[in-house]
């Protein structure tokens, strides 16, 4: 992991879109200039959808790399989000306004954030202060008739009969969902299966104050092991294969971290690249990368 410039960004790069199979890519979005901390996923089919568009600064270099993919501006069909904070959906207006026939699916409890997102812009700025512009940007407001809800379940059209359904995943938010592909098998976890760092294969919870509810964080592993997937794609970060394995870590890993919630009170959560910086402080082979800031040369 470490600091991007501005050609490592552009589209086709290596660390930049990863070719997963099924037309799937996997997109770094660059929270902040790092990389393999936060992905966006194209899955290009007849109706393209974009998982997740990564902070409002991501939205042009996600822009960039679609279009490296052949997805143009009338191309996009779908941008889906599986909750609204911001590393995952903080460019969502921005992306909405560069592809605009797409239409945008959120769970029903994220919607009006998105459509209006006074609310939720004020309470992250009372959150993280001065750091919020750097780390997250601004999210833009989405037209409300561009946005499409889902409850419990949903289903979203990816043409030639591909879909992706949706399922209601609390713990980590109350506005959480996931998503699996009906022909990839592969299964959306955005945050509720935690945070996994591909470069040591540690899996780290996340249990955000105030909203983390324990029991419902693991009532959403158990639908995601019912659902059987065939790979768990992490927004944080990347592809794992180890399905049954993973999510018995992520099951034991919500319960440690709600327990150390417990112990020291309610705090501010640890941002993924919280977790990377500290991962490198115990690897010394990742020791030497030491991404300082943001990625230069986006406007």
């Amino acid at each position: 992991m470490g600091r991007v410039s501005s050609a490592a960004a552009s589209p086709g790069a290596a660390e930049a879109v990863v070719d997963l199979g099924h037309d799937v890519y996997q997109i770094d979005t660059f929270m902040a200039g790092y990389s393999r901390i936060t992905a966006g996923y194209l899955i290009r089919g007849d109706r393209p959808c974009l998982v997740e568009t990564g902070t409002a600064p991501s939205a042009p270099l996600v822009r960039e790399a679609l279009a490296g993919l052949g997805v143009g501006p009338a191309d996009l069909a779908t941008v889906v989000v599986t909750h609204i904070h911001l590393d995952h959906a903080g460019g969502t207006g921005d992306i909405a306004g560069m592809f605009p026939g797409a239409e945008v699916v959120v769970h029903e409890r994220g919607a009006r954030h998105l459509a209006d997102p006074t609310r939720l812009m004020a309470s992250a700025r009372n959150v993280w202060g001065d750091q919020l512009d750097q780390l997250f940007g601004t999210l833009a407001p989405t037209p409300a008739e561009r946005i499409r809800t889902v409850d419990r379940t949903g289903t979203i059209d990816l043409g030639g009969g591909r879909r992706l359904d949706s399922h209601y995943a609390p713990g980590h938010a109350r506005h959480h969902v996931a998503l699996i592909d009906s022909v990839s098998g592969d299964l959306y976890v955005g945050d509720a299966a935690g945070i996994y760092i591909p470069d040591t294969g540690d899996l780290r919870p996340a249990t955000p104050p105030p909203e983390f509810d324990l029991a419902t964080a693991l009532e959403s592993l158990r639908t995601f092991a019912a659902l059987r997937p065939a790979r768990l794609l992490f927004s944080h970060y990347g592809p794992v294969a180890e399905v049954t394995h993973i999510l018995d870590r992520a099951d034991q890993g919500a319960i440690r971290g709600a327990a150390r919630r417990r112990g020291r009170g309610h705090g501010r959560e640890v941002r993924p690249d919280q977790q990377h910086r500290r991962q490198r402080r115990r690897n010394p082979a990742l020791s030497g990368q030491r991404p300082p800031g943001a990625v230069t040369g986006v406007r």
